[in-house]
């Protein structure tokens, strides 16, 4: 790719009214257009798979309306796509027109098909006169074939506030070929004095406060950058409906909320979820519900199996805080439900490719302190832990790696058989990534907490950041990646530790 096509890209994010990724072609068609540049979200694609791939975008040329639509009238825009080979779009693969209505706060899904196998193609959109930012996508590739060495990239926690999202332009920068989410992609919280940069209004709760929140988060341009610099695999935390909350038990009593007001809050937190990513129609959300566990294959070399440890799980054992509490080891109590862990293991049997990687929110290796363990984790769900964990070495799973969010820390770790026993087998693999901004800047810290009765953990970092994994059929090789400052806008990005699993041997091994 030259030079002006790769700025193009990566820089497309920071176009504004009446420019895009191609300025010039845009310039002429803007000229005539009766309308202001309606692509101030940005545009997306994500869910690869062999054959195709899902374009998103969401038109509002005035974000940050009240209303949450972003200053579009109540009306159905024709929005048409095109997939290219090139930036340049000379020659088509696929393209077509989609509807953007009112109901849907004017956002699509597109699903691109007809695709080669493991090629890369570029997207945009064309509404109301305007074209789009141009994005670069990938298909997976075909099943039975490894094809090329897959770079991932993970991250989570992106509180608005607390920072500037330096860590998506540099994930952008990287070229990776996929990149996972793993929640908390918005806050919910209202403005709070002093902090680097400012929610607009209260503590979100209705559908228009939802959509207003991510029209605000979606008009940063370094998270565009990131967006259009390839297809994205999404999953929700706890901050897209509420901090902390457990299945349909609130864990927050502000704002005072009814049962019948919380519901619609879950509701609508889950529609405007739906609106703003980039998934198929099959996770469209139904009611006060979402159905945003599944399995994504990544050919032969990889199948992705992405967990939502929030929706179904039992209410958090003892409150959801640090302490010691029995009830965590009750066998009746899961974290990601009876059905979710079920569905894991009948995947984890199949043995589809040779890394199965399972994309979640919560820490799942365990980690005490003086004070007890955390109730939020998986050490709060232990018998669910354990369940999960001789499924997979009941099943024969070779190479089980476990991606985890939440925590605004970056951690890596073995996985034990048996905790009680440091001596025991390690079975898998844990990889948490630090936090897009949330917690700040962190103090540089790298020193393991409590090393010394968790023996399995393996890596410690407090600064924000991502983890960038490189993905073949003898390894997989995890860089720890951080940026000394996000109260600071465009802080370079350097690798703290990087550590290799090698295929049929759990574990880590530092590079």
């Amino acid at each position: 790719m030259s030079p002006i096509s790769r700025r193009t890209l990566v820089l497309g994010g920071l176009a504004a009214a009446g420019a895009s990724a191609l300025p010039v072609r845009t310039a002429v068609i803007a000229a005539t257009a009766a309308v202001p540049y309606p692509f101030q979200l940005g545009i997306a694609s994500g869910e690869p798979d062999a054959t195709s791939v899902v374009l998103w975008t969401r038109l509002a040329p005035s974000p940050l309306n009240a209303d949450g639509q972003g200053g579009m009238a109540n009306a159905d825009v024709v929005v048409d796509w095109q997939v290219s080979t090139t930036d340049a779009f000379s020659t088509l693969v696929a393209s077509g027109s989609v509807t953007a209505s009112y109901a849907a706060a004017h956002s699509v899904h597109v699903i691109a098909s007809g695709l080669n196998p493991d090629s890369d193609y570029f997207y945009r959109f064309r509404a109301q006169g305007h074209l789009s930012p141009v994005g670069r996508t990938r298909t997976a590739p075909a099943v039975g074939t490894n094809g090329r060495d897959l770079t991932m990239a993970f991250t989570s926690c992106a509180h608005y506030e607390e920072g500037y999202y330096t860590v998506y332009r540099r994930m952008a920068e990287d070229n990776p070929g996929l990149i996972l989410h793993l929640g908390d992609y918005i806050y919910e919280y209202g403005t709070v004095a002093g902090r680097t940069r400012a929610h607009v209004g209260a503590e979100i709760v209705s559908l228009a406060d939802y959509r207003r929140r991510y029209a605000q988060y979606k008009s940063d341009p370094d998270l565009q950058a990131a967006h259009q610099a390839a297809p994205w695999i999404v999953v929700p935390d706890d901050h897209e409906v509420e901090n902390n909350y457990a299945g349909t038990i609130r864990e927050n009593n502000t704002p005072a909320l009814t049962a019948a007001q919380w519901t619609a809050r879950r509701s609508a937190a889950y529609q405007a979820y739906y609106e703003n990513m980039p998934l198929r129609p099959a996770q469209a959300n139904s009611g006060n519900s979402i159905p945003l566990y599944r399995r994504l294959r990544w050919g032969s070399l990889a199948t992705f199996h992405m967990l939502d440890t929030r929706q179904y799980r039992n209410d958090q054992a003892c409150g959801d805080g640090w302490q010691i509490c029995s009830d965590a080891d009750l066998a009746s109590r899961s974290l990601p439900g009876n059905a979710q862990e079920t569905w894991l293991l009948d995947g984890l049997n199949q043995h589809y490719g040779t890394w199965d990687i399972i994309g979640q929110q919560v820490f799942f290796a365990r980690r005490f302190n003086s004070t007890g363990a955390s109730m939020d984790s998986w050490d709060g769900y232990r018998a669910s832990r354990a369940r999960i964990q001789q499924g997979w070495v009941d099943r024969g799973t070779r190479n089980p790696v476990v991606l985890t969010g939440d925590v605004h820390r970056a951690w890596a770790s073995d996985l034990k058989a048996d905790y009680n026993n440091a001596n025991s087998a390690t079975i898998g693999t844990e990889l948490v990534t630090s936090s897009v901004t949330s917690s700040g800047d962190g103090d540089g810290a790298t020193t393991i907490p409590d090393v010394g009765t968790n023996p399995w953990l393996k890596f410690f970092h407090n600064r924000r950041g991502y983890v960038r994994t490189t993905i073949s059929p003898t390894q997989l090789r995890a860089d720890f990646r951080a940026v000394a400052k996000v109260s600071e806008h465009g802080a370079a990005a350097t690798t703290q530790k990087s550590f290799v699993a090698q295929e049929g041997q759990p574990g880590l091994q530092a590079v």
